[in-house]
């Protein structure tokens, strides 16, 4: 049996956890503060919450970790139920996406941990002290892909880079009967900020009369399978998370990318490298323009959107599935 770590902010780790889970042939323990998705097929505990206390005071533990706030009843909670479950269940490995303080607690148990590792700067001690604990740090991005990631080249000989990977994966990109004949243009507005992308889009629906603009997410509508729509879209706008990358990429739509402040500059540093390796069907804008979008638009429809099999070849829940295969076959017998 194995534990998954589900980080609770957006929806991108979630939409992961999934796919690995359902590629894996072990019995996966989903936790996360988030409730159970419907599609997961295992036990899923609901963690509390650790960031609805009163005025946090010191988390980061003087620099050293990243959310640790002193006298936090939720923090203790969540802390000791997953303790609590590791003693109870010993489990033979943990995977963690992602948590710096989840990470530590299961290796302090003595359970070894696969944790994934995102796009930026995560040269703060933080980071390089959960990648040193690590049995194996899993990057969701192509190996040939450079610049994703700074701080993790001490840790190159225990990381692995899997390929993007999202929910749709295994899916046919196909385009549906459309009911007008115009072109369409699909918004990936993000759920990692309460009150969304903060994208006005009224100019650039004034100067495109002949496209069709649908939003989704916080800023527009939500729907739980938005496959159909993305597939639907000759052009995709969207922020530079590595989970609506990934799916762009699963359906192969054109995009223009627009990347959003992100801790660690995470989302610049996705935006960097698609912008700069040639490969892949983008275009990167560091922000919404006020002018200029029927051309915009008419030159990324124009990209060739098989160019995404380079980023995401649909085998990349399989291959993280095959990590945690291998360190199950090489994790030790728990002694009594």
């Amino acid at each position: 049996m194995i534990g998954y770590y589900v980080h609770h902010h957006g929806r991108g780790h979630l939409h992961r956890a999934i796919s690995v889970a359902a590629a894996t042939d072990a019995m996966v323990v989903g936790m996360s503060s988030l409730p159970r998705p419907p599609e997961w097929i295992g036990p899923w505990m609901v963690l509390p919450r650790d960031d609805e206390g009163p005025e946090p005071v010191d988390a980061s533990a003087h620099g050293r970790l990243h959310w640790v706030p002193e006298m936090d009843a939720g923090l203790t909670a969540r802390m000791a139920e997953i303790s609590s479950w590791i003693a109870d269940v010993e489990p033979a490995l943990m995977v963690v996406d992602v948590s710096v303080e989840v990470s530590l607690l299961a290796r302090l148990h003595g359970t070894p941990v696969v944790t994934m590792v995102l796009p930026g700067d995560r040269r703060d001690s933080a980071h390089d002290l959960v990648h040193s604990v690590a049995r194996r740090v899993v990057a969701p991005w192509p190996a040939d892909v450079t610049g994703m990631v700074n701080g993790v080249e001490v840790h190159r000989d225990r990381m692995t880079c899997v390929g993007g990977l999202s929910r749709f994966d295994g899916r046919e990109p196909t385009r549906p009967p459309r009911p007008d004949d115009r072109r369409r243009v699909l918004v990936l507005s993000g759920a990692g900020d309460a009150d969304g992308d903060g994208w006005d889009l009224a100019a650039a629906r004034a100067q495109t009369p002949g496209w069709r603009w649908d939003v989704l997410g916080p800023a527009g509508l939500w729907v739980d399978d938005p496959w159909e729509l993305m597939c639907a879209a000759d052009v995709v706008v969207t922020h530079a998370g590595q989970n609506a990358i990934a799916e762009v990429a699963a359906a192969r739509r054109p995009a223009i990318v627009v990347p959003q402040p992100r801790p660690f500059r995470e989302q610049d540093a996705m935006a960097a490298v698609l912008a700069t390796d040639g490969r892949f069907p983008v275009v990167v804008r560091p922000e919404l323009p006020a002018a200029g979008w029927a051309d915009l638009l008419d030159r990324t429809a124009a990209l060739d959107g098989s160019g995404w099999s380079g980023w995401n070849d649909g085998g990349g829940a399989r291959r993280v599935a095959d990590v945690i295969h291998e360190e199950l076959a090489r994790a030790p017998l728990r002694l009594p």
